[in-house]
């Protein structure tokens, strides 16, 4: 009997409650993954050729060949010149005239500058030779003569200047000029425009 009931005996094991997650369950307070993909970004190809030069802004009306400008910044803020005509780049080409009150033949950007209502007569000055490559020459010259006082001085050492030859030049391009110039308006020239107090530009006709 004892061999029959032992046969018989169930033994019980213990219940093991299910873990709190699984893979087919997934995490506690899981949501729901939406990777999102982005396509590739679509380059445009650049096309290679002629740079568009930008074309040059238009004059303002008060403007013209002979009318004299102030300027407003640079060395020669405050000077009074001639503008001659506006070249390829935009800028304006002016001078004193360099006998007049010394300021040499030079470019000027539109904005820094103010028309007047002054004019004078060019006389037939021709400065159709005039062009931007003309002053990137003297720009060279320019840093050459800075390397030269850098560097130590010697005997035999010249400092580089301006050329004699565009120095005569831009002397007999003023000639003219400056003979249909009468004493007042060398006087005007020579002036430098300032404000004092009460003078305000924006109340003021140039």
């Amino acid at each position: 009997l004892k061999e029959a009931f032992q046969c018989c005996t169930v033994v019980a094991t213990p219940l093991i409650p299910p873990p709190l997650h699984s893979a087919s369950m997934g995490k506690p307070g899981q949501a729901r993954q939406v990777f999102r993909t982005f396509g590739r970004t679509k380059t445009q190809k650049v096309k290679t050729g002629e740079a568009v030069k930008p074309k040059a802004p238009k004059l303002k009306k008060n403007i013209v060949p002979g009318s004299i400008l102030i300027l407003l910044t640079g060395r020669f803020r405050g000077s009074r010149v001639v503008f001659l005509k506006q070249l390829e780049s935009g800028l304006l080409l002016v001078t004193g005239p360099y006998g007049v009150n010394g300021v040499p033949l030079k470019r000027v950007p539109q904005t820094h500058c103010i028309g007047t209502s002054t004019k004078v007569e060019l006389g037939g000055a021709d400065f159709g030779s005039i062009n931007d490559a003309y002053f990137s020459q003297t720009a060279k010259d320019a840093k050459k003569a800075k390397k030269a006082k850098k560097a130590p001085l010697t005997v035999d050492s010249e400092v580089p200047s301006k050329p004699t030859e565009m120095k005569e030049n831009e002397n007999k391009m003023d000639e003219p000029i400056i003979k249909g110039l009468s004493d007042e308006l060398k006087g005007y020239l020579k002036t430098r425009f300032a404000l004092s107090n009460g003078m305000y530009p924006h109340e003021m006709k140039f």
